[in-house]
């Protein structure tokens, strides 16, 4: 059996002090939103004992749905980083970043230098490695192939959108098919909602319609993605039959001030080719003050 985690949206806190050119545009009303209220949302104590618990689990591997970082200010990356550690090695965590891991046009280019070892495919050396060549990537464990797309784009003020562009979605389905050839367990791993109505107008993943065209081709076995703080599950149509498609809470939620508390995902992967088996338990808080315990269970596949 393959033991899978995933949890999402971290946002790091607190924000490094800022210098008023760092704060221009976007990120002033970022700023702001974080001191009224997000700061007291996004907590490192419940974050610190979520974490805790899945590392008790003894997973397999980690995936790690984006948004680890608030208005990626420079100054929030070390700390983002140190996190990043503390979850596990490069070769143990799988990373793909969020719109907030990209806010601006800036700090795109400090994601790439601060989470590179941890959004990197197999195979792929050490040598420097922009957006385009990086996404997909791949990553082997076992007889799980995890697949990582970037849809981290900066965007307009109040606007969270995010967008694959044809590129990936190209590189996309042959990845998919390959995989599918070798036998392997294709999990694949974004920010946004794969569905148009999960995030709305202002949220949602502009060419969500060209990456289900892809699934509904090539199939997958597993979806995983962030971005709207909510545990949901719901399922695509595949070529094969429907394709499990599920999203995470924010890790740091905190119990009494969010609707939908901190909490993280447990996939049991068994089975072979043509015939996985794949099993989710949820874990995370129920009420401020306890510890996290399990939610629930399903049968995925």
């Amino acid at each position: 059996m393959f033991k899978l985690a995933h949890l999402s949206d971290p946002h790091i806190g607190p924000l490094p002090r800022a210098r008023a050119k760092e704060l221009a545009g976007k990120r002033v009303l970022g700023w702001i939103n974080w001191n009224r209220g997000r700061r007291d949302v996004h907590r490192m104590d419940v974050l610190q004992q979520l974490l805790a618990d899945l590392h008790a689990q003894s997973p397999d591997h980690i995936a790690l749905t984006g948004d680890v970082v608030n208005l990626a200010l420079p100054g929030e990356y070390p700390a983002a980083r140190a996190f990043l550690e503390t979850v596990g090695a490069p070769d143990f965590v799988s990373l793909v970043p969020g719109n907030h891991d990209a806010y601006t046009k800036g700090g795109a280019l400090h994601l790439l230098s601060a989470f590179d070892p941890w959004m990197r495919g197999d195979n792929t050396g050490a040598h420097p490695l922009d957006e385009d060549e990086r996404f997909p990537y791949v990553r082997i464990r076992g007889k799980v192939a995890l697949v990582g797309l970037s849809s981290a784009i900066p965007t307009a003020p109040f606007m969270a959108t995010g967008k694959l562009g044809p590129r990936q979605i190209a590189k996309l389905g042959p990845i998919l098919e390959h995989l599918e050839h070798e036998g392997y367990c294709r999990v694949v791993m974004l920010h946004h909602p794969v569905r148009r109505q999960d995030a709305g107008p202002t949220a949602m993943l502009i060419d969500c319609d060209r990456l289900n065209a892809v699934l509904r081709r090539t199939g997958a076995e597993l979806v995983l993605h962030g971005h709207i703080h909510t545990g949901l599950v719901h399922r695509l149509k595949g070529p094969k039959g429907p394709i499990p498609v599920v999203c995470t809470p924010s890790a740091s939620a905190a119990p009494e001030r969010a609707r939908w508390p901190a909490s993280y995902n447990l996939f049991s992967i068994t089975g072979k080719q043509k015939n996985w088996k794949i099993g989710l338990t949820v874990r995370g808080f129920v009420a401020a003050g306890h510890p996290p315990e399990q939610l629930r269970s399903q049968e995925l596949a």
